[in-house]
């Protein structure tokens, strides 16, 4: 229960001039592999993702990514999912569906968590009254913590719901079990997105 990896993002993020990424996919890990050992980087973490993947066709060009750049998966007006890591596909299969629904929910794939894209935070905290935060770390310290750190210092006001560990040490079970139980599988995140009020924090 101790061994899952899920404290590195929140452990890591305090210590200066680190570079934090973590993959939503294969070709994103290469593409973070190779932008790390050109001319000029620093340190450089990269969350290596747990399981087989979900990619058939792995291989890709290798191309540098802008560090500290998200993107954006999905544009919407309802609410803004900002996510990090391979939990970001579920998170597109979920606004996908919201969006067969009439929902428009914007996604945004962080990419790194340090240092955090700023042009990304600043346009969900002005456009939109919700944010939710999904990571497959601690709840305590990770993306959710750097989301709601920068609302509160540029004086802005979303509401922000994170979803991630809970702080306590989870048992062992398969991944598609985990998930469930903390909620950051497809309905947890889906129940996340549409209810308007967070539940009290663990």
């Amino acid at each position: 229960p101790t061994h899952h990896g899920a404290f590195d993002l929140a452990a890591l993020r305090p210590i200066p001039h680190l570079t934090i990424a973590s993959p939503l996919d294969e070709h994103e890990l290469r593409r973070m592999m190779y932008t790390a050992q050109l001319p000029g980087q620093g340190p450089f973490v990269i969350r290596y993702p747990r399981g087989r993947g979900v990619l058939a066709e792995w291989r890709c060009p290798l191309e540098a990514i802008p560090v500290g750049k998200g993107r954006c998966l999905h544009e919407g007006e309802d609410v803004a999912v900002l996510s990090i890591g391979p939990v970001g596909n579920t998170v597109a299969a979920v606004v996908s569906e919201l969006e067969k629904e009439g929902r428009r929910v914007a996604h945004y794939d962080m990419r790194f968590l340090k240092p955090i894209d700023e042009e990304i935070l600043e346009y969900a905290g002005q456009h939109f009254t919700r944010i939710v935060t999904v990571e497959d770390g601690v709840i305590r310290g990770g993306l959710g913590s750097a989301v709601l750190e920068y609302m509160s210092d540029h004086d802005l006001h979303p509401a922000v719901r994170r979803l991630g560990l809970p702080d306590e040490f989870v048992e062992h079970g398969s991944p598609a079990e985990l998930y469930h139980i903390v909620g950051l599988d497809g309905e947890g995140i889906r129940q996340a997105i549409l209810s308007p009020t967070p539940p009290p924090l663990n």
